[in-house]
């Protein structure tokens, strides 16, 4: 079921974004040279009961997911894209790692998610993982720019598969943005891929994440044996850009602005 929010509803879900905004880039502060990923995790689960909030990771057990996740966040670190399951590892220098967030704060929910390199980049590829993570940053904002009343869920995934395709990237559609509310993951589904001027309406109290995903030289993915992490086929490395938006009668309300 497709739920519209109230005006109200939509201030009330801002605490919500902050606080996701915030544990993000206190996340990807910490990423540096020689840092575990269940470090990572640990900042996040300290910032989530110091602010009262809820995981809306460690329970959840979807039918795509082999098990309850376990951990708070997802880091996916060089052919992982999503749902990366942190472990014990060691980021190494030039380490391309996405980190994807999401929380709830008095009853409400926000998702997003950033990439970055880790340390110093390396030489032979630094050109083609800026490439890479921008084109994500850049399909996201042309996706919420899309996001206008009165337009039709197509117009924004249409809007981030022409990015992705002009930089020479293709699409998969298994995985993509999704409704926001009480819950992570609700209806409607916001693919990457689609034709403009179809799909649900984007009316004024929709919320949604909008998470571009894009993999080097492939759309294939497969699932690791931590039963979590989605990888490249072809070991090609992936990043991942994704907010909360409302979508409001002035237009695209970004939730969980960094």
């Amino acid at each position: 079921m497709i739920e519209l929010r109230t005006p109200r509803e939509i201030e009330e879900m801002r605490p919500a974004g902050r606080f996701v905004a915030d544990v993000l880039l206190a996340v990807r502060e910490a990423a540096g040279v020689g840092v575990n990923l269940l470090e990572l995790d640990e900042i996040a689960h300290k910032m989530i009961r110091d602010q009262g909030a809820e995981s809306c990771y460690i329970d959840y057990h979807p039918s795509f997911g082999a098990m309850p996740f376990g951990k708070v966040i997802c880091t996916s670190v060089n052919d992982a894209v999503l749902h990366g399951l942190p472990f014990d590892y060691a980021l190494q220098d030039g380490d391309l790692l996405s980190i994807d967030f999401a929380a709830s704060v008095n009853g409400w929910v926000s998702d997003s998610a950033l990439s970055i390199v880790v340390g110093t980049p390396d030489p032979a590829r630094a050109d083609r993982d800026a490439k890479l993570i921008r084109t994500t940053e850049v399909a996201l904002e042309a996706g919420i720019a899309a996001a206008q009343p009165g337009g039709k869920i197509g117009d924004i995934s249409a809007a981030i598969a022409e990015v992705a395709h002009a930089a020479g990237y293709s699409v998969n559609t298994d995985f993509g943005g999704h409704g926001v509310g009480r819950t992570m993951h609700g209806d409607p589904h916001v693919p990457n891929n689609g034709r403009a001027g179809r799909g649900f309406p984007l009316k004024p109290g929709l919320v949604i994440a909008v998470e571009p995903w894009f993999l080097e030289t492939t759309d294939k993915i497969f699932t690791d044996p931590d039963g979590w992490t989605l990888r490249s086929e072809d070991g090609s490395r992936g990043a991942h850009s994704e907010h909360t938006i409302a979508i409001t009668e002035d237009g695209p309300l970004i939730l969980t602005a960094r």
